[in-house]
């Protein structure tokens, strides 16, 4: 028993002639949620920084430019190298998909590093507030990743397995669902919860820590239905992925962040 659904285009409408695609729109609308959730953390009385508009519309200038840059460079190093260093081109091509989350967010560190350096601010406490806001790029990315049939899951005979209409008739985990709920809505809940309720954002660097940790727990769990890249395949007989690997690695540079934040107040 499965779920069979027919395919959903990867363009959600055209205007003029020119195709607006899902994967377009799931950006937008996590910058627009984003934004919106910035603000508000800013504004209140509890944050630990403060931003005026400008300097908000300019963090977010920021971000776009480290999230595509770092999240593409991402992925041609750590997925597909061989294949753009053949099709160079390709490389802009970003319409087709294929953006690494662990390249996006090397991309947002430098790049609130950098912002923060030139607007005096603390790159920690701004990294804090946007860890709480990630979460919300994910669940957008990874409903892109579904509607595009990207990034599937594992052959399953579980009841919830999806088999799209002319694409294959093999039942298939709904991994990027899987991981819209988990690293999207329920890391999300546990970044607000943290942020919202304890003492840690008095902390510059230990919510940062700890969604790079919770981060990397959940795409390790999620790995686990979710089929590996089919160019590189397991990295090892013992069926380690790529991203397994630069999650593992993710929460240890995020239990070190954690631990430098707690210790140096």
């Amino acid at each position: 028993m499965s779920i069979t659904i027919n395919p959903i285009s990867p363009v959600a409408f055209s205007v003029l002639g020119l195709d607006i695609r899902w994967y377009a729109l799931a950006y937008i609308a996590a910058f627009v949620v984003g934004y919106w959730l910035v603000r508000r953390l800013t504004s209140s009385r509890t944050s630990v920084v403060s931003l005026t508009k400008q300097e908000l519309d300019d963090l977010l200038t920021a971000i776009i430019i480290g999230v595509i840059l770092g999240g593409r460079l991402g992925y041609v190093l750590f997925y597909n190298f061989g294949y753009f260093l053949s099709h160079p081109v390709q490389i802009f091509a970003l319409w087709h998909g294929g953006m690494s989350f662990h390249g996006g967010l090397i991309g947002v560190i430098l790049s609130v590093f950098y912002y923060a350096h030139r607007h005096k601010k603390s790159a920690l406490s701004l990294l804090d507030i946007l860890a709480v806001v990630a979460p919300i790029g994910l669940f957008f990315g990874r409903i892109a990743n579904f509607i595009n049939q990207e990034v599937m899951g594992r052959p399953t005979d579980l009841p919830w397995g999806i088999v799209f209409n002319g694409s294959s008739v093999i039942p298939r985990h709904p991994s990027p669902l899987y991981e819209a709920a988990t690293e999207g809505i329920l890391l999300f809940i546990i970044m607000y919860c943290l942020y919202k309720y304890t003492r840690l954002r008095r902390y510059p660097g230990a919510l940062g820590g700890i969604m790079g940790m919770g981060y990397a727990i959940f795409r390790i769990l999620c790995e686990q239905f979710r089929a590996p890249d089919a160019h590189i395949g397991f990295l090892t007989t013992w069926g380690l992925t790529m991203g397994q690997l630069l999650s593992g690695i993710m929460f240890f540079a995020g239990l070190l962040i954690f631990i430098f934040a707690i210790r140096k107040k």
